[in-house]
């Protein structure tokens, strides 16, 4: 078959961080399908087409770009961020897996990209410097006895977490849940980082205490980074700089 798909990630925003191998990619493109916000990024030339569509018809989405390609055409899948990570890959994957077998043989590949949680702990510091964890708190495709099952063990593990789609104005409460969690899992002092469209002109960063964080700090543009219990804090003049030590108790190097 002549025509491909690659997913890409768009990075967390700004222009400068998409990677030149996306880029290249759009370049090259005859086909865009993404989240309208996503296609809305890509500027329009002539022999590109762009798809946009809503936010929750990623298996059709996906089985659109695949069906293109098997037509020859060359087609981007855009997310923002990373592709692999709460995103587009894994719907492509899954429409591959169930749809018509001659779909197997079309070149397909994964094109990396920053996501928000990198780009919002370089920007803090380095709060993931030890080991962490990535959650999504969405519920619209896993229980929310799941989440919490998984928030419970991270904490009680003493990873700093991630948590992307914190607060939808459709669910509100699960933001609230999660705080009251890690209220009984951690210390009042645990250091939370609001991390709100990084990158992007209207970008805002706030760092909190677990005692002090508000459910309506996170919406759905932010990601929230909760750090372990090793996580700290350099006052200086200007931002301070949060990051979680390389090393734990036992090793500590003073």
């Amino acid at each position: 078959m002549s025509g491909w798909v690659k997913i890409a990630g768009l990075g967390p925003g700004d222009e400068a961080l998409v990677t030149p191998e996306v880029t290249a990619a759009l370049a090259e493109a005859t086909d865009v399908v993404g989240y309208i916000p996503y296609v809305a990024r890509i500027a329009e030339r002539p022999g590109l087409t762009l798809h946009g569509s809503d936010n929750r018809v990623e298996i059709d989405r996906s089985q659109h770009a695949l069906q293109m390609a098997a037509e020859g055409k060359r087609v981007v899948v855009v997310s923002s961020g990373d592709p692999g990570v709460f995103a587009m890959a894994a719907a492509v994957f899954e429409a591959l897996e169930y749809g018509p077998v001659e779909w197997r043989d079309l070149q397909i590949d994964v094109l990396p990209g920053i996501t928000a949680m990198l780009a919002a702990s370089a920007r803090a510091g380095a709060p993931m410097g030890h080991d962490f964890c990535a959650i999504n708190l969405s519920d619209n495709l896993k229980p929310w006895s799941l989440i919490e099952k998984r928030l419970r063990l991270a904490a009680q593990a003493d990873f700093s977490m991630a948590f992307y789609n914190p607060r939808s104005k459709s669910r509100p409460e699960g933001f609230v849940k999660t705080l009251e969690i890690l209220r009984e899992e951690c210390e009042p002092e645990r250091l939370i980082l609001f991390a709100r469209a990084v990158s992007r002109a209207d970008e805002q960063m706030r760092i909190s205490t677990l005692a002090e964080a508000t459910p309506d700090m996170a919406d759905m543009q932010t990601v929230v980074i909760v750090g372990s219990s090793r996580t700290r804090v350099i006052e200086r003049n200007g931002a301070p700089i949060v990051y979680t030590p390389r090393f734990t108790p036992d090793k500590d190097q003073g």
